[in-house]
């Protein structure tokens, strides 16, 4: 097999694990967002330099999970049409925004962050949810900074060395 593969390996073994390990320490319970949101760094080339915006993106999607359960428990027709209404609206506008500054926020990462966001938090109602949307977001974080740009540095590291 390819170094490449190794010390790929080597990365996903080891720094994705350590995160699990340390967030519950830290109180964080929603450890295993930050794997999605590697993903989704991981997806899009490794590019450090979209780091910000893909972390941007998550952070507004954690922000629209709890707005939007807000909006579905407040409008005053049945639940479904609530339900309809509010990801229709939001949706759209999510797209536009990001539209708009594409240079600050990934689309994909806004869309994804979101429907993190209401997995977990919707099941608990909006009392239910606590500090939830903070852990999710330092999650999110993690997901892009230490797993995602983590394991490409280490790797990059690895074969570096090897030279």
């Amino acid at each position: 097999m390819k170094k490449q593969v190794w010390t790929l390996a080597l990365g996903i073994a080891l720094l994705p694990p350590l995160w699990a390990v340390a967030s519950g320490h830290l109180g964080v319970t929603t450890g295993a967002v930050a794997l999605i949101c590697a993903g989704v760094y991981v997806a899009n080339g490794n590019k450090a330099a979209d780091g910000l915006r893909i972390s941007v993106g998550f952070l507004l999607g954690d922000f629209w999970a709890v707005t939007a359960m807000w909006c579905m428990a407040h409008l005053p027709f049945a639940s479904d049409v609530n339900t309809f209404l509010t990801l229709f609206a939001m949706g759209g506008l999510a797209v536009l925004v990001s539209s708009m500054l594409p240079r600050w926020i990934y689309l994909p990462a806004w869309l994804c962050g979101w429907a993190i966001g209401l997995t977990i938090l919707a099941p608990l109602g909006l009392s239910g949810i606590g500090t939830l949307p903070v852990q999710i977001g330092v999650s999110m974080l993690m997901g892009v900074w230490y797993v995602g740009w983590g394991v490409d540095a280490f790797q990059k590291l690895l074969c570096r060395k090897d030279r």
